[in-house]
């Protein structure tokens, strides 16, 4: 029963973390292969901390808006990596 209790805690930190979407961009596309790209992640990953500071100064009261820009701004650094890695493949 104490296992059962504790998968369930885990599913529901795992639901919370995905609604609360992905979280800040990774950085892991490789600036030896690709230095545009990678310099592309950094951008959004500097991006986002600043809808992050935005957000801390307006007290998260954005209408949602700051919340959309960090899953978009997420959403851009999968399309680089996804853009490396298919650079990759056409090598």
């Amino acid at each position: 029963m104490k296992y059962l209790a504790i998968a369930g805690l885990v599913a529901a930190a795992a639901f919370a973390t995905n609604m609360a979407g992905a979280g800040q961009p990774v950085t892991n596309v490789s600036p030896k292969h690709h230095p545009n790209l990678a310099a592309a992640q950094r951008l959004t990953d500097k991006a986002y901390e600043k809808v992050v500071a935005a957000q801390q100064a307006n007290e998260y009261d954005m209408a949602g808006h700051a919340a959309k820009a960090k899953e978009l701004l997420d959403q851009a650094n999968n399309e680089l990596k996804a853009a490396a890695q298919a650079a990759n493949k056409n090598k």
